[in-house]
């Protein structure tokens, strides 16, 4: 699960970093280019990744209601919470550096906040992935709402391709493993 806002005006901003983690994810999962089909909550695909199926998907119903897509589309996959990785921003890393967890408060993320309210419990994996935090006092939802900057893009396609490598690794190798290898530095 990815975490992001629909609509076009959101495409590129800190907050949507979930869906374009999953977009590259799906663009190098196979041979040919695989399509995000708009789907009950979302939009969702199914690729092959380091021998696994993995169903993506990217919530229509905004960050503060991410729960209910979570729930939806774990019963309708027969899916564990246990199976489930959701990737989000986090501004208290700083751009590209990511943090894998298998549990855990939200950090008032309120995309977190909603899936934990929803499901009833914070032992689900999560990546939070660093949009950094540098903006003026006040202006935090300017900042989270806004692009990369010219000079953070380089950070942000190296952090997208280790969250690529992480969501491989973890369908292999499982949580402890992969916390091992990405959460250094």
């Amino acid at each position: 699960m990815g975490l992001g806002n629909p609509g076009e005006e959101y495409a590129q901003t800190r907050h949507n970093i979930g869906f374009m983690v999953l977009d590259v994810l799906a663009s190098v999962a196979g041979s040919a280019p695989v399509d995000f089909i708009s789907s009950r909550y979302g939009w969702r695909t199914q690729v092959r990744r380091a021998g696994h199926q993995l169903v993506l998907l990217k919530p229509s119903t905004y960050m503060n209601l991410s729960g209910q897509a979570v729930r939806y589309w774990l019963g309708a996959e027969k899916l564990g919470v246990e199976q489930l990785l959701v990737i989000t921003d986090d501004l208290s890393l700083p751009v590209g550096r990511l943090r894998l967890r298998g549990h855990g408060s939200a950090g008032g993320h309120n995309g977190l906040s909603h899936i934990e309210e929803t499901l009833g419990t914070q032992a689900y994996a999560r990546v939070r992935f660093g949009i950094g935090a540098d903006f003026p006092k006040g202006r935090q939802v300017d900042h989270v709402l806004g692009s990369f900057g010219p000079a953070e893009w380089p950070d942000v396609v190296a952090g997208i391709d280790r969250c690529v490598n992480l969501v491989s690794m973890y369908a292999t190798s499982g949580l402890a493993h992969t916390m091992t290898d990405f959460n250094k530095g």
